[in-house]
């Protein structure tokens, strides 16, 4: 039955992605393809409902969310595969047949324009799969007491790191750190900073 329930699955994507006029559905894929050719850092959602709002098409956040990560699935399938705008067509095709005319017209067309770079940012992306570093936030605290210890007056500073994964999620990770260590932590980033800038 998983097979059933996949069908089911994709067939109700397929109708929220129906709701969409070929000019909506093309800005959204728009959206996904930036970020999966290396253009933008990830898919803003809140950007997506915006624009679905003012076009007037009501979608709920598990709706939206299904459309965005079967788009992204999609486009990242057909990269992996290397897929022209003909084979990827097809395969939606075999996988539901609500789609309609008009949404496989923008489809194929927006893949044929921007398949080659998807493809080109994949493989670069394998060969360097990691997190990218989006945002870091740093506070210095004090640390005064704790269960163990009566009296601690030390510092430490607090980091905040969001890192963008290569699903294209946005994590947070935070730590802490002693005043020394910060500094040996800063020390190393200036100096990556200054050999990043002879490349």
């Amino acid at each position: 039955m998983p097979a059933l329930e996949e069908s089911q699955g994709v067939n109700k994507v397929v109708d929220s992605i129906c709701k969409l006029s070929p000019d909506l559905l093309a800005e959204t894929c728009r959206h996904i393809l930036f970020y999966l050719q290396g253009q933008t850092k990830g898919v803003d959602s809140a950007d997506i409902s915006d624009e679905f709002q003012r076009a007037g098409v009501r979608c709920d956040h598990e709706a939206l969310q299904n459309i965005i990560r079967f788009l992204l699935l999609t486009f990242r399938s057909a990269g992996k595969s290397n897929l022209s705008g003909d084979d990827l067509v097809k395969r939606l095709e075999e996988g539901s047949s609500k789609w309609p005319k008009a949404s496989l017209q923008v489809l194929h067309r927006l893949w044929s324009e921007h398949g080659a770079s998807v493809r080109a940012q994949q493989e670069v992306e394998s060969a360097l799969s990691i997190g990218q570093l989006v945002d870091m936030q740093w506070k210095l605290g004090m640390a005064v007491s704790s269960d163990t210890c009566r009296s601690l007056n030390s510092p430490y500073v607090s980091l905040l790191l969001k890192i963008v994964e290569p699903s294209g999620q946005i994590c947070q990770k935070s730590f802490e750190m002693t005043i020394p260590q910060f500094q040996n932590f800063h020390k190393q980033f200036k100096e990556m900073a200054a050999v990043m800038e002879t490349v």
